[in-house]
């Protein structure tokens, strides 16, 4: 797929917005994509003509029983999964929760969990709460020169009594991509792969088969959707999982984890936003699996194309550090970085005010960011999608020229 940038722009309506007379530049995306006009419409269309609770025998609930189906089989589509292995929450941070509350209920006092210190809080919270029922847990530390999974530390974790590894495929601080299927070889047999896929989804074709996970977590307005979380769980598990359940509640997978209403216009935008994952120039392509693959893969050739200009042109720029893996390693098109002797705020809100919107902080992937010590305010950090442009980037990097 021959990728057309302007084709990609004329879809978001928010690339029209303007700051102090300049073009806004979204380097946010790591903290959520803007959504295409197929999204807004598929939400709109939802609540006009379809809003209504499940389990009615009339039109508008009988069209929300088939939202939830087409929102399920989109997300099959994106991730190379059945419809059946799909549940969605109201985020992954309160899907995790439920997911490690259920898989407790398996483990017993002694039983260990390991996580890293390089994951976003959202997959280390929720178990790290389970210390509380006598569950043992263990965090696998990083190499701090390149923000990569210290492999060697993990292995020497792993025991007996592991059972369940929770790890994230791709950073959303530093831009890291963790080899899962690698880890999964390590891992025995019955210890349980619980992937945190937030970051990773948006940058890089999904295969939860191919990668090795039992439940893969993603969010689907870092995919161009709404605020909408989404988890995969592996047929053979799901099917089993002790999850807290009220009366009413279906026993099978996925509804077992998906308590109360659900957001049905989100899910109709997230099924919207995998039909333009799918068909990201607005050619008319069908959501189909093949289709999903050869488009992601032409957004992630499109977007590593230009994080390189990104990075060479930040490197080159005195008194910036750049944190996490150097261009030749497994990245997504994510920097994070600091200026000497300039607060991470304050670059930030001097990007702002130029109509370039990134981020400061920890973007709650605190552990890594406590370790790195990068100084006041912590990082700064920016990220692609399919819709920046090389133009922005250099008018991004003057600024930063200017701030060193």
């Amino acid at each position: 797929m021959k990728w057309d940038v302007d084709a990609v722009r004329k879809q978001f309506p928010a690339l029209t917005m303007q700051v102090a007379g300049r073009p806004a530049a979204f380097f946010d995306g790591p903290g959520g994509t803007q959504v295409p006009e197929r999204t807004l419409e598929a939400v709109n269309r939802y609540l006009v003509e379809t809003n209504a609770n499940r389990g009615g025998p009339f039109r508008t609930s009988e069209g929300t029983e088939e939202t939830i189906l087409g929102a399920r089989r989109a997300v099959a589509t994106l991730l190379g999964a059945s419809p059946g292995e799909i549940a969605f929450g109201a985020n992954m941070t309160t899907l995790n929760y439920a997911l490690s509350r259920a898989i407790a209920r398996l483990l017993e006092p002694g039983d260990e969990v390991l996580i890293t210190d390089l994951d976003h809080e959202a997959n280390r919270g929720p178990w790290l709460a389970l210390q509380a029922f006598g569950i043992v847990v263990r965090s696998v530390r990083f190499h701090p020169e390149d923000c990569t999974l210290d492999s060697e530390h993990l292995q020497s974790l792993l025991g007996p009594r592991t059972r369940v590894l929770a790890v994230s495929c791709a950073s959303n601080a530093v831009g890291t991509i963790v080899d899962l299927p690698a880890i999964r070889r390590m891992l025995p047999e019955e210890c349980l792969l619980v992937a945190d896929g937030v970051h990773y989804t948006p940058h890089r074709p999904v295969d939860v088969k191919t990668l090795g996970c039992d439940f893969f977590l993603c969010s689907a307005y870092k995919f161009f959707g709404p605020h909408v979380g989404a988890l995969y769980g592996r047929r053979e598990v799901f099917s089993e999982l002790p999850t807290d359940r009220l009366r009413p509640q279906k026993e099978t997978a996925p509804d077992r984890i998906e308590t109360g209403t659900l957001n049905h216009e989100g899910m109709a935008g997230t099924a919207a936003a995998v039909a333009f994952m799918a068909d990201p120039l607005g050619r008319g392509r069908d959501a189909t699996r093949e289709n999903v693959l050869e488009a992601v893969t032409s957004m992630a050739n499109y977007e590593d194309g230009l994080f390189e200009s990104l990075y060479r042109g930040l490197e080159g720029i005195p008194g910036v550090t750049i944190h996490g893996p150097k261009l030749d390693a497994p990245r997504t098109p994510t920097a994070g970085f600091t200026i000497r002797g300039v607060d991470a705020r304050t670059a930030v809100e001097t990007l702002g005010q130029n109509g370039i919107f990134s981020w400061d902080g920890h973007f709650y992937a605190m552990t890594l960011v406590e370790k790195l010590d990068p100084g006041p305010g912590g990082l700064i950090r920016v990220g692609l999608a399919p819709y920046n442009t090389r133009g922005e980037i250099e008018r991004f990097l003057e600024i930063i020229e200017d701030l060193a």
